[in-house]
């Protein structure tokens, strides 16, 4: 047989635990900061110093120029830009980039497009003033202005041109600098650019150092 719990006559009193005094409340509370003070430290030390240290190692060891901006220096050592930021290059003897509407042209601290539109009348009526000119300068068909020529990229910083819009500019090049189109032509042959392991992106050519190599070509 089983027993039948005996009830007890009377409302069931709560169970009393005696409140902590304020010395163990603030020993409790002092141990807690202690162990979050040590955690802080010991993160700080890891996230803010170690870790940093140790992705900036191994970008000095494996990829050096791309770790410190992939910079370009001219023959004298000079550190002239890098070849992931356009520049302004003005006058017929350069090999002009793509347009910018970074800023006043390329200016990394506004870096951004013109956000106009595809259908917009003022991008339509940009697009064929540029289109005129570059026909004018480099002595071409209006047909034969690339694309790229006419646009400005999404960052507004874009370093390359497209082999066709190099193209277009030899004769001027070459006439402003007392160079044979010849010369100048495989100069642009030497710096395109395949596309990235062979199916990404697009054949392009990099504006700065193909200038830096053509302040190398001597006269004919």
């Amino acid at each position: 047989m089983t027993s039948t719990p005996t009830v007890t006559d009377g409302p069931l009193q709560p169970a009393t635990t005696k409140a902590p005094s304020a010395a163990a409340l603030l020993s409790i509370g002092g141990r807690q900061a202690l162990v979050a003070l040590r955690l802080l430290l010991a993160m700080t030390v890891i996230v803010g110093i170690v870790y940093p240290l140790v992705v900036l190692g191994i970008g000095q060891l494996t990829t050096r120029s791309a770790a410190n901006g992939s910079l370009i220096t001219d023959s004298s050592g000079t550190v002239v830009g890098s070849s992931l930021i356009g520049q302004q290059f003005d006058g017929p003897q350069w090999f002009a980039g793509r347009p910018s509407a970074a800023g006043d042209g390329y200016d990394a601290m506004s870096s951004g497009g013109s956000n106009l539109a595809a259908d917009s009348p003022d991008l339509l009526t940009l697009v064929e003033q540029r289109r005129a000119q570059i026909a004018a300068d480099d002595g071409v068909d209006p047909a034969a202005v690339p694309p790229d020529a006419l646009t400005a990229s999404g960052s507004g910083l874009d370093p390359d041109i497209s082999p066709a819009y190099a193209l277009i500019q030899v004769n001027r090049v070459a006439a402003a600098r007392g160079l044979t189109a010849a010369q100048v032509r495989d100069l642009v042959q030497t710096h395109t650019q395949g596309r990235t392991l062979g199916f990404i992106g697009e054949e392009r050519v990099n504006v700065l150092e193909l200038n830096l190599a053509l302040e190398q070509l001597a006269p004919s």
